[in-house]
């Protein structure tokens, strides 16, 4: 008999490629803006109707600009709406297992002594989007150690790849490189701080290693979630450019730039790697070719 998965905010980016994932062997149950994780009465109604088995936990303010905007909402989300899934889940008599999905945000501005970052580097986070993720990891600790089913968290660093929102600067670099294709725009691309590194993972590398913490993961632990290797954004926009086949000027706007930002980051998934026994295996070439791919048939479709 097939198993249920319920993805809450899981028609996101990373959900609709969990959807994908899943939807051979699970029946999935994936909620978007129609089910607010905040309405407890519907919440209870969810879980009972849908019966999981499993329960990944997308919801979430997005993006860190966001959550400055809105830190009341960013906890309300965040921490509250997953103190009412916790209790929707204990009220329903479930006994599975919960992902808890979290960021490497959770890390601040940790010293560069630190790198790679492990499981076990302090956390300071820097955003109320980071702030909100750390008190929803101690939220799901906690209750790990007192309730009846398993509660986990995982920590995506930066997971890129096609359908991702233009709001993240990948996406934002595809777009408009498709736009200068297309002929839509000037060979002139704008960008943000290009001297930051990142550790990239692809979107199905990542919902793979969430599928296996669900299968295989230790409640009560958190997991890092990214590819070891250290890129810094300059080349990764120069592999798009070569891809492009085109010269492209690149011009730097200062709007484009966080002050809060990080300058390097690289993670380390020695304990993902040990205990659940995965690690990407898409290579960033193939991530941007699919990305630029995804961005040029997209807008074809709305130029037709």
């Amino acid at each position: 008999m097939k198993k249920n998965v319920l993805l809450i905010g899981g028609t996101g980016f990373a959900g609709r490629h969990m959807q994908q994932l899943l939807s051979s062997d699970c029946n999935v149950i994936a909620t978007g803006r129609s089910i607010d994780i905040c309405d407890i009465e519907k919440l209870k109604k969810l879980v009972k109707d849908s019966a999981p088995d499993f329960v990944v936990n997308f919801a979430s303010i997005t993006t860190v600009k966001e959550s400055f905007e809105n830190p009341h909402k960013t906890y309300e989300i965040g921490f509250f709406g997953t103190l009412n899934l916790l209790n929707s889940l204990n009220e329903s008599g479930f006994k599975g297992r919960l992902l808890n999905i979290s960021s490497s945000e959770v890390y601040g501005h940790y010293l560069e002594q630190y790198l790679p970052i492990s499981e076990n580097v302090p956390l300071l986070p820097m955003s109320p989007y980071a702030v909100s993720k750390v008190a929803v990891e101690a939220l799901c600790y906690q209750w790990s150690r007192n309730c009846m089913f398993d509660v986990l968290t995982a920590r995506p660093f930066t997971h890129i790849g096609s359908g991702q929102s233009e709001r993240f600067s990948v996406s934002n670099f595809c777009m408009q490189i498709a736009q200068i294709i297309h002929g839509l725009k000037p060979p002139v691309l704008f960008v943000g701080d290009l001297d930051t590194t990142r550790d990239f993972t692809d979107v199905r590398d990542t919902v793979r290693a969430y599928q296996l913490l669900l299968a295989n993961g230790v409640s009560g632990e958190s997991y890092n979630i990214c590819s070891g290797k250290e890129v810094k954004l300059s080349f990764l926009l120069s592999e798009l450019i070569r891809l492009s086949g085109i010269d492209i000027e690149i011009k730097r706007n200062v709007d484009l730039i966080r002050q809060s930002e990080q300058k390097r980051v690289l993670g380390d998934l020695s304990k993902i790697k040990r205990e659940i026994e995965w690690q990407p295996v898409i290579t960033l070439d193939e991530t941007l070719a699919d990305m630029l791919e995804y961005q040029l048939k997209k807008l074809a479709r709305e130029v037709s």
